[in-house]
Parts: structure tokens; C-alpha cells; sequence
């Protein structure tokens, strides 16, 4: 009887264990999965925001557009941040948050009173950072393997 007993602790002890472990994995690629999305709005953003500058310059509904495209990645850098990533990841997502942090100054030094003032933002250095950001790709192709 207290064979069967030290046997059922040990395999339930082995099963708690493993499930833990399993847990950890779907996490990790949960949060890989959410910071490539996050990589590649930034992506998308790096190449169509030239564009959307030169269009600005001339066009009232493309700085519209434009300001409001920037709103969107203050509060896309804010929720990516506030992200809880698990411990195999931390140092990427703190990497990933801290160039999050360094792009948010860019894009508020940007406007003034609410609007884009264009000059700032072409002479930043956004278009540097979204490069930097882009290349952390790598980081999270290293975590899913």
C-alpha cells in the first residue's frame, strides 16, 4: 500500500511538473506571436509613413490621416509594453519596450498642439529606430526555436 501510495505521489509530481513546463512553452509562444505582430505593425508603418509625410506636406486629409496613424502607435507602443512576457523573454521584450519608449519620444516631440509638425518628424530619427525595431526579429525567431 505505501508503494502504491510513494507511486501515485511520484507520478503525480512528474504530471504537475510537466504541466507547468507545457504552460511555460504556450506562453512563450504566445508572446513570440504577439511581438512579431507588434514588429511587423512597426514594419508596415516604417514603410508606408514616408509616403504618408510627403502626402501630409500637401494634403490636410493625408496629415489627418497621418496624425491619426501616429495615435494609433502611441497606443500600440503602450499596450505592447504593458505586456507581461514570461521569463524566457524578458530580456527581448525589455529590449523591444525600450526602443518602444525611444520611438514615443520621437512621435510626441513630433506634434505639437495635437497636430504632426511634419519638419520634426522627418528630421528624427523614426525612420533609424523602426530599423532597430524590425531587426529584434531575429531575437524572437531564436525564442521559437
Amino acid at each position: 500500500m505505501r508503494k502504491a501510495i510513494l507511486t501515485f505521489v511520484l507520478l503525480s509530481s512528474i504530471l504537475l511538473s510537466g504541466c507547468s513546463v507545457l504552460d511555460e512553452v504556450n506562453s512563450s509562444l504566445e508572446y513570440v506571436n504577439e511581438a512579431t505582430e507588434h514588429i511587423n505593425t512597426w514594419k508596415d508603418f516604417g514603410e508606408a509613413a514616408p509616403q504618408m509625410i510627403q502626402d501630409a506636406a500637401t494634403d490636410p486629409n493625408a496629415k489627418e490621416e497621418l496624425e491619426t496613424r501616429l495615435n494609433e502607435m502611441l497606443v500600440e507602443i503602450d499596450e505592447f509594453n504593458n505586456t507581461e512576457a514570461p521569463a524566457i523573454a524578458e530580456s527581448v521584450h525589455q529590449q523591444i519596450v525600450d526602443k518602444n519608449k525611444e520611438l514615443q519620444g520621437v512621435m510626441e516631440n513630433a506634434m505639437v498642439d495635437g497636430e504632426v509638425a511634419l519638419e520634426k518628424l522627418q528630421d528624427s530619427e523614426l525612420f533609424t529606430l523602426i530599423d532597430e525595431v524590425t531587426t529584434m526579429m531575429n531575437l524572437l525567431e531564436d525564442l521559437g526555436s
